[in-house]
């Protein structure tokens, strides 16, 4: 005996063609999709399900934030942040500012080799 035909909310016949069917795309309507608030998914979403590639691509498109002034002074001359503030700068900044100033001398030499 087969149970297809019966079941424990009715037989067949009780239902309607237009219960088992679903709504046509033209009577959905289109507000649907534009259901989403601007800016709700968060490019560094670790759930997200983009690429990596995509999610390079969206930083790359992205415009960052504005370069502080510390950060401006601090690509000029290491030092310049530590200074400004009336602190010594510390040892690193010291030696990123001798290599800085050697990259700088041998860059001068090739410009006037050519």
């Amino acid at each position: 005996m087969s149970g297809s035909g019966n079941s424990n909310v009715g037989s067949r016949q009780v239902y309607e063609a237009g219960d088992q069917r679903n709504a046509k795309f033209s009577e959905l309507g289109s507000d649907r999709f534009h259901e989403g608030v601007a800016n709700s998914h968060h490019n560094n979403d670790p759930k997200d399900d983009r690429s990596l590639v995509n999610r390079a691509a969206a930083e790359r498109q992205s415009s960052g934030p504005e370069e502080s002034l510390e950060t401006s002074l601090h690509k000029k001359d290491p030092t310049l942040p530590a200074k400004m503030h009336g602190n010594e700068p510390s040892r690193g900044a010291k030696v990123d500012a001798e290599l800085q100033a050697e990259d700088e001398a041998m860059l001068k030499k090739k410009d006037q080799k050519k």
